[in-house]
């Protein structure tokens, strides 16, 4: 089973994804986790890096050239989720497809439909990437996931935070944006969790309950 954690910087996914990968492993749930973008092991994700941090001329005003990056990212270890799928582990995604979508359809202004057409004709039928069983919203209002990206970058200096963290508008967009495609049940289907406070252990108890629900 395939589980994607979404939501934009700040949100608390990495969080989130360690309390349930915590509390499925004391289940006995065989489980794996991944991050996207893999920077320090893709040469798409960093080359994605480097264009975030403005060190790669105008690429990184080309949507569409860092939503290629991105799934080719993803599309270097497609084979490896399927198969981790087939053997009947959980695979717990920090971010995955739906997150080229939100910040696509953020900078672009446009529909978020129109944009998840194009980025699952890319992903999912050009790049054979498989798609997500269930997909979480990690919720939580722009300026509060600002407030803790700030935090971050003050306390670990490896941390700092790129173009698309520092643009508060991008991030209020792209908010709605995951708002949008959770309302519309995109690709697969979506869970939302409110991350305002921090009360992740419960948090994480409710998301394993509900995999090992589907899990059967």
């Amino acid at each position: 089973m395939i589980v994607s954690f979404e939501g934009v910087d700040g949100a608390g996914k990495n969080t989130l994804v360690t309390a349930v990968e915590k509390e499925l492993v004391e289940r006995e749930v065989p489980v794996a986790r991944i991050a996207f973008p893999r920077y320090e092991e893709s040469h798409p994700a960093m080359l994605a890096r480097e264009a975030l941090h403005e060190n790669l001329g105008d690429l990184i005003h080309s949507v569409h050239g860092m939503a290629a990056l991105f799934a080719l990212d993803r599309a270097e270890i497609g084979a490896d989720l399927a198969g981790f799928d087939a053997d009947g582990y959980v695979i717990l995604i920090d971010r995955y497809t739906a997150s080229n979508v939100a910040y696509s359809a953020a900078r672009v202004g446009g529909d978020v439909a129109e944009v998840g057409e194009w980025v699952t004709q890319l992903e999912q039928e050009k790049l054979g990437i498989p798609a997500p069983d269930l997909q979480i919203l990690v919720d939580v209002e722009a300026e509060v996931a600002g407030q803790r990206a700030e935090s971050r970058e003050a306390q670990d200096q490896t941390r700092a935070r790129d173009a698309y963290e520092r643009d508060s508008s991008l991030q209020e967009r792209t908010v709605c944006a995951y708002r949008a495609l959770a309302e519309q049940q995109w690709l697969s289907p979506w869970v939302t969790v409110d991350s305002t406070g921090d009360d992740y252990e419960a948090r994480a108890a409710k998301v394993a309950d509900l995999l090992e629900e589907m899990r059967g």
